[in-house]
């Protein structure tokens, strides 16, 4: 299931492939204002408000992306879209442990930003490059340049998110720099990037938050993308290398298996940093400069993630899932879910109808 994000107002219904949505803001004297983002899925029907326009898929339009990560079976993810002209960006979420297949051959060069996740088995490919097997990837990117073939399976240890981020630099403006143009032709595989990750969250930012994807700002975080591959391949930045004064990886594995697994409790820092052998300070300091934010907020937004994959399956209440992920009422779980996505559960849920 696809959905589609946009400039204003809430998340709308997924809808029937081969088609996509677009939505305007009307200016002061009823006309149509400046058209935001777009994307690949929609039906042909016209909304009664006309702020929503669907129409068929035009395929001479620029700004409709033509190719999209394809990954079977469909019904094991959720998927939310926002794209212009020469930018599209994807979120994705399993909603199963099964085994999932993906694959990508497109005119576009593709970064997979894994968020989160674990498999069990699996492998991932890029034509030309040996074939990859890593068991955890969280944090970690993979980066398809135009007309490389893509190919990934994965039997998930955990439900995962990652985004796909689709982009043409020369309609970003960017063809004349030879450089650039030179190492957007070489494939990588589950490198890391503290600044680039950083730029990708913005990214998924712009996709759970529509009220903020304003087209100009869209294509500027694709601009700075481009770039910071362009710096990481010049600075001869080292895969896989941990940040500077932050947690070391046998740490971060730890730490962050601990608080997946008791995700719903209240985790006290001693623990946290006994497990990894630290002093609470240290532990605090270390973890915040691994991850830009102390480790009870982390906590709280790994509750919100956990929260948005319960609701993307309709077979728990809002209110169990509240109680599940360590809210004591209904109440407390619907502020702070609105806090930190600008929607209520119900309103989310509503999304993948």
């Amino acid at each position: 299931m696809r959905d589609v994000l946009h400039a204003k107002g809430p998340i709308d219904r997924a809808l029937p492939s081969s088609a996509y949505r677009e939505r305007g803001i009307h200016d002061s004297n009823g006309g149509l204002g400046a058209r935001q983002l777009s994307v690949i899925d929609g039906g042909c029907k016209e909304a009664a408000n006309d702020e929503v326009i669907l129409r068929p898929l035009d395929r001479t339009r620029p700004d409709v992306p033509l190719a999209t990560v394809e990954i079977s079976p469909p019904e094991f993810v959720r998927r939310r879209v926002i794209g212009c002209d020469g930018l599209t960006a994807e979120s994705i979420q399993t909603v199963s442990h099964a085994k999932i297949e993906c694959s990508f051959h497109g005119p576009t060069h593709l970064l997979v930003i894994y968020e989160d996740g674990a498999r069990t088995d699996g492998q991932t490919c890029i034509q030309g490059m040996p074939r990859a097997t890593l068991r955890r990837f969280a944090r970690k990117f993979t980066f398809v340049p135009a007309g490389y073939q893509y190919r990934e399976w994965h039997e998930l240890r955990v439900l995962s998110r990652l985004m796909y981020f689709y982009f043409d630099h020369a309609k970003l403006g960017l063809q004349s720099d030879a450089a650039l143009s030179h190492i957007l032709l070489t494939p990588r595989l589950f490198f890391e990037d503290e600044d680039l990750w950083h730029t990708a969250i913005k990214v998924k930012n712009l996709i759970e938050q529509p009220e903020l994807a304003a087209e100009p700002y869209f294509q500027a975080l694709g601009t700075v993308i481009a770039y910071q591959l362009l710096r990481r391949h010049k600075s001869g930045i080292r895969d896989q290398s941990p940040t500077r004064g932050g947690l070391a990886a046998w740490q971060l594995r730890i730490a962050l298996a601990y608080i997946e697994k008791h995700i719903s409790e209240r985790i006290q820092l001693a623990s946290l940093a006994h497990l990894v052998r630290l002093t609470p300070f240290h532990f605090c300091r270390a973890f915040k400069q691994s991850f830009g934010m102390p480790p009870i907020r982390y906590q709280a937004n790994r509750r919100i993630e956990h929260a948005k994959l319960l609701l993307a399956m309709p077979t728990m209440s809002v209110t169990e899932i509240g109680l599940t992920i360590g809210f004591d009422c209904s109440s407390s779980f619907t502020a702070a879910f609105r806090k930190a996505t600008g929607f209520t559960p119900t309103e989310y849920r509503r999304s993948f109808g």
